[in-house]
Protein backbone atom coordinates (compact mmCIF):
# COMPACT_ATOMS: atom_id res chain seq x y z
CA UNK A 1 0.00 0.00 0.00
CA UNK A 2 1.34 3.27 -1.14
CA UNK A 3 2.07 5.78 1.89
CA UNK A 4 0.28 9.13 1.17
CA UNK A 5 2.45 12.69 0.00
CA UNK A 6 2.33 14.65 3.52
CA UNK A 7 1.27 18.31 2.99
CA UNK A 8 4.41 21.01 3.39
CA UNK A 9 3.57 23.48 5.06
CA UNK A 10 6.02 26.44 5.61
CA UNK A 11 5.45 29.08 8.65
CA UNK A 12 7.28 32.50 9.85
CA UNK A 13 7.29 33.31 13.24
CA UNK A 14 8.95 35.92 14.94
CA UNK A 15 11.01 36.11 18.20
CA UNK A 16 11.06 38.82 20.93
CA UNK A 17 14.47 40.68 21.25
CA UNK A 18 16.81 39.17 23.19
CA UNK A 19 15.49 35.54 23.17
CA UNK A 20 17.54 34.16 20.08
CA UNK A 21 20.01 32.40 22.44
CA UNK A 22 16.89 31.12 24.66
CA UNK A 23 15.26 29.35 21.80
CA UNK A 24 18.34 27.93 20.51
CA UNK A 25 18.59 26.60 23.78
CA UNK A 26 14.97 25.37 24.34
CA UNK A 27 14.80 23.71 21.00
CA UNK A 28 18.17 21.77 21.26
CA UNK A 29 15.81 19.06 22.63
CA UNK A 30 12.20 18.78 22.81
CA UNK A 31 10.35 17.18 25.37
CA UNK A 32 9.33 13.46 24.86
CA UNK A 33 5.85 13.72 25.33
CA UNK A 34 5.71 16.66 22.73
CA UNK A 35 7.40 14.30 20.24
CA UNK A 36 5.22 11.98 20.43
CA UNK A 37 1.93 14.00 20.34
CA UNK A 38 3.04 16.03 17.33
CA UNK A 39 4.10 12.02 16.16
CA UNK A 40 1.02 10.60 17.12
CA UNK A 41 -0.92 14.00 15.31
CA UNK A 42 0.55 13.15 12.04
CA UNK A 43 3.73 15.50 11.85
CA UNK A 44 6.65 13.55 9.88
CA UNK A 45 9.19 16.36 10.43
CA UNK A 46 9.10 19.81 11.18
CA UNK A 47 12.71 22.04 10.87
CA UNK A 48 13.14 25.60 11.95
CA UNK A 49 16.03 28.11 10.59
CA UNK A 50 16.48 31.09 12.05
CA UNK A 51 17.34 34.26 11.02
CA UNK A 52 18.09 36.97 13.36
CA UNK A 53 14.48 37.68 15.13
CA UNK A 54 13.05 35.72 12.31
CA UNK A 55 12.08 31.81 12.40
CA UNK A 56 11.23 29.77 9.45
CA UNK A 57 9.38 26.52 9.49
CA UNK A 58 8.74 24.13 7.29
CA UNK A 59 6.29 20.98 8.49
CA UNK A 60 5.45 17.93 6.87
CA UNK A 61 2.43 16.25 8.50
CA UNK A 62 -0.19 14.01 7.16
CA UNK A 63 -2.99 16.95 7.43
CA UNK A 64 -2.14 20.26 8.71
CA UNK A 65 -5.56 21.39 9.60
CA UNK A 66 -6.44 17.67 11.90
CA UNK A 67 -2.94 18.35 13.24
CA UNK A 68 -3.27 21.64 14.39
CA UNK A 69 -6.94 20.86 15.59
CA UNK A 70 -5.58 17.24 17.48
CA UNK A 71 -2.84 19.54 19.30
CA UNK A 72 -5.04 22.17 20.21
CA UNK A 73 -5.41 20.76 24.01
CA UNK A 74 -3.13 18.00 23.90
CA UNK A 75 -1.30 18.65 27.43
CA UNK A 76 2.49 18.39 26.16
CA UNK A 77 1.62 21.18 23.56
CA UNK A 78 -0.48 23.48 26.04
CA UNK A 79 2.72 23.52 28.07
CA UNK A 80 5.06 24.10 24.92
CA UNK A 81 3.23 26.48 23.82
CA UNK A 82 3.18 28.37 26.58
CA UNK A 83 7.12 28.42 27.03
CA UNK A 84 7.11 29.19 23.27
CA UNK A 85 5.01 32.30 24.32
CA UNK A 86 7.49 33.73 26.68
CA UNK A 87 9.70 33.69 23.79
CA UNK A 88 7.51 34.47 20.38
CA UNK A 89 6.41 38.24 19.86
CA UNK A 90 3.16 36.36 18.79
CA UNK A 91 1.77 33.46 20.90
CA UNK A 92 0.32 30.97 18.62
CA UNK A 93 -2.82 29.57 20.65
CA UNK A 94 -4.20 26.93 17.80
CA UNK A 95 -6.96 28.49 17.79
CA UNK A 96 -7.33 29.96 14.57
CA UNK A 97 -7.24 28.20 10.88
CA UNK A 98 -4.08 29.09 10.20
CA UNK A 99 -2.76 27.31 7.12
CA UNK A 100 0.83 28.83 6.48
CA UNK A 101 2.73 30.78 4.19
CA UNK A 102 1.07 30.62 0.32
CA UNK A 103 3.68 28.79 -1.86
CA UNK A 104 4.86 31.61 -4.56
CA UNK A 105 7.24 29.34 -7.01
CA UNK A 106 8.43 26.17 -6.87
CA UNK A 107 11.73 24.76 -9.31
CA UNK A 108 9.64 21.68 -11.05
Amino acid sequence: MAVPHPQRVALHTRLKPGMEAEYDRVHAAIPPELNAALRAAGVRSWRIWRHGLDLFHVVETDDYAAMRHALREHPANVAWQARMAELLAVEDDYSGNDSGLGLVWELP
